[in-house]
């Protein structure tokens, strides 16, 4: 199943990251952005889709990336503070959701005034505290501005703009995360399996006094 048969699967655009996860995670790792696959995006397994989905899936894969180079470092900076890498599962970058952002927004053009207008706002911030954009500025800069948008309830006035935008975000990446290989894996889904019948439980037999071979007998 690809990440678009997922989400038909799941019956969303994005997953409420609230489900997803308890809390922005944080970490030191960080990996380079990662080269789209044709397994994912170049030639996805189109089975199952419609006609009128392949068609569009083909059009959305040709077209340029929306996001510029400083955009696209900053995404990845950003997915990989709310999923780094652990010791369960890769980052946010290994499960190139970047890549899968990208594809959203050309899929759902909403998307696209408010996560670059989101990241301007976040550039500016950091320039005018640190002197950076955020992806110039430290790990510890990067957390301290995130900390003051990340939870809603806690959010100043003056931050809410950024509060919408990351909570935007965060959204996304969880979705481009728990849809990708990675993702799956970290969440232990083995998909349908077939069943395996080992006989009543130990438990149960003592319960009512008898034993696996009286009962099967």
């Amino acid at each position: 199943m690809n990440r678009r048969q997922s989400l038909k699967a799941i019956g969303l655009s994005t997953v409420s990251a609230g489900v997803l996860l308890e809390a922005c995670k944080t970490g030191n790792d960080k990996a380079a952005a990662a080269v789209p696959s044709k397994e994912e995006y170049g030639d996805a397994d189109l089975t199952g889709l419609e006609d009128f989905e392949k068609e569009r899936l083909k059009e959305l894969h040709k077209r340029p990336s929306f996001f510029n180079d400083h955009e696209r470092q900053t995404l990845i900076v950003l997915g990989d503070l709310i999923i780094p890498k652990d010791g369960v599962s890769g980052s946010a970058s290994d499960a190139k959701v970047i890549d899968f952002i990208d594809f959203i927004v050309k899929d759902i053009p909403a998307h696209q005034v408010p996560l670059r207008g989101g990241l301007k706002w976040l550039d500016l911030q950091c320039l005018n505290r640190y002197g950076h954009s955020f992806a110039g500025s430290n790990e510890n800069q990067q957390l301290e501005i995130l900390e003051e948008i990340a939870y809603p309830a806690k959010v100043k006035p003056e931050m809410q703009q950024g509060a919408v935008f990351f909570d935007r975000l965060r959204d996304l990446v969880a979705t481009g995360f728990y849809t990708s290989q990675i993702g799956i894996k970290d969440l232990g889904y083995v998909g349908n399996v077939p069943g395996k019948w080992d006989g009543v439980p130990a438990d149960v037999l003592a319960q009512y006094n008898l034993s696996p071979v009286s009962y099967g007998a």
